[in-house]
């Protein structure tokens, strides 16, 4: 690798890294050129790879309409100005990828990946980006290889949960029978949930998506909905209403003991984690209208976190931040706006982070660098993803079903 193009890096790695606040970076021009190889019958793996690089943020991409190149034309390239050229093929279940670095002209990455069954060809795409973005120790992408899991809505009574990567492009239900509701990941590999499925009441299960088995943890004659996990997976915030209108619950796994937060005679819902895990936030109705509060963990000491708008429906945190919906004025249209706002906990730095339309249900990636969203406008409805320390959005269509909860 040219010693250059590695200080470049070094440098990007550096600003992303030292620092714990989301600086937003403007205006970078000397990104390192990175050209894909896309051909063999439109190769969809090389596209998403294209893509995933793009919105990752640390590399100008190029695509061009080429076949395999054993040795690339390395002084072709060097007058293109390209850093680096990645070729994507797909050959049955294997999908080849090699990396060429131009300026010290050699072949610098050579990987194989298996391609289980042809619709999992995105996240084979996002195995093969994060490869290239590990290789040359770019500020990390690998939020890209997570799955989200959500619940769609079918009929009033009728949902299916489904797991899907984060652009839409690989789908694959779990769960198909009844009503089943506000799925939450339950471990950090990603192979089981918690949801709420309807049986003579509301109830909060555990699925295990490997050996297809069934849990039961908790039920509640109004509400029961898991709105948060712990970071180590052992504890819950739940939302549940047994007598009267919803509070925030605690839940320990490990002994099943369930501790009372809120006993508000009004609604109080939609808890996370915050300041490692020391402190709640949470959405109640106890000033007349939908706002954000901070407790402590167990209950204690609550007050106002949010100033800001009169209808602030939902919101996430990632430790420092918080991102969170509110409710503004109507359009020309008589539609009602939902826009984000990030937050730092101390009640500075307000930023708004979306323009129109109705953006809700914001949820920070594990790694607290973006945040995941569903938009609706007149025109389309979206699963968008913001790019903090870039400033950028990106949307991806949600075409012909309705998500009613999610989680990444």
């Amino acid at each position: 690798m040219s010693r250059i193009f590695l200080i470049l890096l070094i440098a990007i790695s550096w600003i992303f890294g030292v620092d714990a606040k989301l600086e937003i970076i403007k205006g970078q021009k000397k990104l390192p050129a990175i050209m894909i190889n896309v051909s063999e019958k439109e190769n969809k793996v090389a596209k998403v790879v294209a893509k995933d690089l793009e919105i990752g943020g640390n590399f100008r991409v190029l695509t061009q309409n080429k076949e395999y190149e054993k040795t690339p034309n390395y002084t072709f390239y060097q007058v293109k100005k390209i850093d680096l050229v990645a070729s994507v093929s797909t050959k049955g279940r294997r999908v080849e990828l090699e990396l060429f670095d131009i300026n010290a002209k050699q072949r610098v990455l050579q990987r194989e990946f298996i391609l289980e069954t042809p619709k999992h060809f995105p996240l084979v795409a996002h195995k093969v980006a994060n490869a290239i973005n590990q290789y040359l120790q770019a500020p990390s992408i690998q939020w890209m290889e997570k799955l989200i899991v959500f619940s769609k809505l079918l009929a009033p009574s009728k949902t299916v949960i489904v797991v899907a990567d984060y652009t839409l492009a690989y789908q694959e239900i779990i769960i198909d029978d009844g009503l089943n509701i506000f799925p939450k990941w339950a471990n950090e590999e990603q192979t089981s949930i918690f949801f709420t499925k309807y049986l003579d009441r509301p109830t909060i299960l555990k699925y295990d998506l490997i050996k297809k088995k069934f849990t039961k943890l908790l039920s509640s004659q109004g509400m029961a909905i898991v709105s948060d996990v712990s970071s180590d997976y052992k504890r819950l915030l739940i939302a549940m209403s047994p007598i009267a209108q919803a509070d925030v619950y605690l839940y320990h796994l490990d002994t099943k003991a369930l501790k009372r937060l809120t006993s508000y005679p009004g609604i109080d819902v939609g808890a996370n984690f915050v300041e490692n895990q020391k402190k709640i936030i949470f959405v109640s109705d106890r000033l007349g209208y939908p706002n954000i509060f901070y407790m402590n963990e167990d209950g204690s000491s609550v007050e106002q976190a949010v100033f800001q708008g009169r209808n602030n429906s939902s919101a996430t945190s990632n430790g420092n931040y918080i991102v969170y919906s509110s409710r503004e004025e109507k359009n020309e249209f008589g539609t009602s706006i939902f826009n984000l706002y990030l937050i730092g906990e101390d009640g500075t730095a307000l930023r708004r982070l979306t323009l129109n339309g109705a953006n809700q249900m914001p949820r920070f990636s594990k790694d607290g660098e973006n945040v995941m969203f569903l938009k609706n406008t007149n025109k389309q409805s979206a699963l968008g993803i913001i790019r903090l320390r870039y400033n950028k959005t990106y949307l991806f269509p949600i075409v012909k079903m309705k998500i009613q909860s999610f989680d990444w």
